[in-house]
């Protein structure tokens, strides 16, 4: 199995006045290619830290960080930007799509900073993305026009056209009614099926049972990492759930 992540002993301190903040302490993990993990945690968990530094955002104050076997903590700043444009797909609780701006610029934005496509191959990509999450009729549509849902499907194929090594979610969900909610799990769970690495992290326990690992942090530690043996459907989910009234 080929190897994505992996974190040696990872230590974050924070210096708040005279005080030192113990964010992360001593986290150790491997994730593999084509795991879609879970990383859980109340609020003051640490899950904001770790998100920031298997981001590439932070760096640890202790300990090493491998993405794709690259060691992250003792590089440049720039030289980590570059990795994080390369290797990791984003998708943000609140879309941070740019506003007045179509689905395909927006899904653009990642290979602009990629000078080895040139304008048409961008767009070309960008629209391959886009009708791989179902928004085929909604290219040239603006972020006003979009329905939640439609917008995080934006997100989630701005975050796939790099052909990122992982994809990292934050609170992926976190705006979306149910329904969306399971509709976006949908299409998170058939890219795992397609052989992407999915981590995603979130308060909400119930989105564990719809991904093969399980990781609980609490006070900056892991407390439990459990491959989940009876992963759920969400497009069951998704059926089961009431009709809404036309």
């Amino acid at each position: 199995m080929k190897e994505i992540i992996r974190l040696d002993n990872i230590t974050r301190d924070f210096h708040v006045g005279d005080e030192t903040v113990h964010a992360l302490r001593e986290v150790s993990f491997t994730i593999y290619e084509g795991e879609f993990v879970t990383i859980m945690g109340t609020s003051g968990s640490g899950k904001s830290t770790l998100l920031n530094t298997l981001g590439c955002l932070d760096t640890p104050t202790r300990g090493e960080y491998y993405l794709d076997t690259v060691p992250v903590r003792t590089m440049g700043k720039n030289a980590r930007a570059t990795l994080r444009n390369r290797k990791i797909g984003f998708v943000f609780q609140s879309y941070n799509l740019l506003p007045k701006t179509t689905a395909i610029e927006n899904v653009e934005l990642p290979l602009m900073y990629n000078p080895s496509y040139s304008a048409s191959e961008r767009k070309k990509k960008a629209i391959e993305s886009l009708m791989a999450v179902g928004l085929g009729d909604r290219l040239n549509h603006k972020s006003n026009q979009m329905s939640g849902g439609q917008m995080q499907r934006v997100a989630i194929a701005r975050a796939l056209v790099n052909d990122p090594a992982v994809i990292l979610a934050d609170e992926a969900t976190g705006n979306l009614d149910t329904r969306t909610s399971y509709d976006i799990l949908v299409l998170f769970q058939r890219l795992h099926a397609e052989g992407r690495t999915i981590i995603f992290v979130t308060h909400n326990p119930e989105i564990a049972e719809y991904s093969s690992r399980n990781i609980l942090l609490k006070d900056g530690r892991i407390v439990h990492d459990k491959t989940n043996d009876t992963i759920k459907s969400a497009a069951e989910a998704l059926a089961q759930l009431p009709k809404e009234n036309d």
